[in-house]
């Protein structure tokens, strides 16, 4: 078996088969059921593999490499697990591929917050960009402004399609958005007032797999939509406006936060007595945040990839692209140290792969 598709089964083992098959299509729609036990794979032979496959990709490849992580704020538990050394992120990876890498952005969830990180990368000398595009509109004439200098641009977790040379997108676009409304039908019976809790009204990612949400819930009649509200990936105001839904629906079923900010914000307002149980909510939260709430019964099921995997192969795909190994084409081929290798898709992205589905029966198998 190669290292590839022990992974691919890696992952796919916390997911149910209807939601694996969904990720094959973007037309798909999967129903998520209970997740397995089953933890990451890990083993002192998938290790010496994935060292010995880390070393054959590294040749050809540039050192010395100046490259910058931009998140889309710092502060934010996601991003500093998908960027850190500490947790095998994006900067683990530059350093053992000889690179200078530094995470670097505002502290806000905005354009500008983040412009200013950009532009003080460029001015440093950067040869990449990793960037989670809090705004693609307003981040496009910075972003082009940079690549014309010659600087790789990737981006990751969120897309500025037209301003970039590759996107590493997390898992299926189609496959978040029908998911978690169809783990939210689950726990309500199908029926009843249910919300969003966004990050920014900007932010790409979040509008599309929101797209497939309302779509997905076209399935569910008796399931009404009754507001989007937006916590700008900020504590203080996902906490706000989860309140204000509470306040406007006295009557809402259910919520969904595809945001590891919101949601656990949201689970913050519903823990306690006269919420729990009663308001169900569901979308992409870390385990580590997510574990009080599962435990004590506000949250049944959840989503979420490994960010430090995200954040590793982005800096992969960067390094390859700026080493002119690959150009971010469709259909050619590289390989992401202990991850394997991937393919560039449509749209010159390329597909972490599947989400892990945590709950009570595994969400303590994983730290992250």
């Amino acid at each position: 078996m190669t290292l590839r598709r022990a992974r691919k089964l890696a992952l796919a083992l916390p997911i149910v088969a209807t939601v694996a098959v969904a990720a094959c299509s973007s037309s798909s729609s999967s129903s998520a059921t209970s997740a397995s036990s089953s933890a990451p794979a890990s083993s002192s032979a998938a290790a010496s593999s994935a060292g010995s496959s880390s070393a054959a990709s590294t040749a050809g490849l540039k050192t010395g490499l100046k490259v910058f992580v931009i998140p889309k704020n710092l502060g934010n538990s996601y991003f500093t697990t998908a960027d850190s050394v500490n947790s095998g992120g994006a900067i683990a990876a530059l350093q053992a591929l000889g690179e200078t890498g530094a995470e670097t952005s505002g502290t806000s969830a905005t354009p500008a917050s983040q412009i200013p990180a950009i532009q003080a990368a460029v001015s440093k000398g950067a040869n990449a960009l990793i960037v989670s595009a809090t705004d693609p509109t307003a981040l496009c004439p910075t972003l082009e402004s940079a690549m014309k200098r010659g600087i790789t641009v990737v981006t990751y977790d969120s897309d500025a399609p037209t301003c970039r040379s590759m996107f590493i997108n997390q898992a299926s676009t189609a496959q978040i958005g029908t998911s978690e409304v169809d783990v939210l039908a689950k726990e309500i019976g199908d029926s009843g007032q249910v919300a969003i809790v966004s990050a920014a009204a900007s932010a790409t990612n979040q509008n599309a797999w929101i797209g497939y949400m309302k779509t997905e819930l076209k399935k569910y009649p008796k399931m009404t939509l009754v507001s989007t509200v937006y916590g700008n990936d900020d504590p203080t105001t996902a906490t706000q406006v989860t309140q204000g839904l509470l306040q406007q629906y006295p009557n809402l079923k259910g919520i969904i936060s595809p945001t590891t900010v919101g949601i656990a914000a949201a689970a913050g307002v519903l823990d306690s007595a006269k919420y729990r149980g009663k308001v169900a909510l569901t979308g992409l939260g870390t385990p580590d945040e997510m574990k009080k709430y599962v435990s004590d019964g506000t949250v049944k099921q959840f989503e979420l990839w490994n960010p430090a995997d995200l954040g590793y192969l982005a800096a992969y795909a960067a390094v390859e692209l700026a080493s002119g190994k690959i150009t971010g084409t469709s259909g050619q081929a590289f390989t992401a140290g202990k991850l394997g290798s991937y393919t560039v898709g449509a749209d010159n992205t390329v597909l972490l792969g599947p989400p892990y589905v945590f709950s009570s029966s595994n969400i303590g198998q994983f730290n992250f």
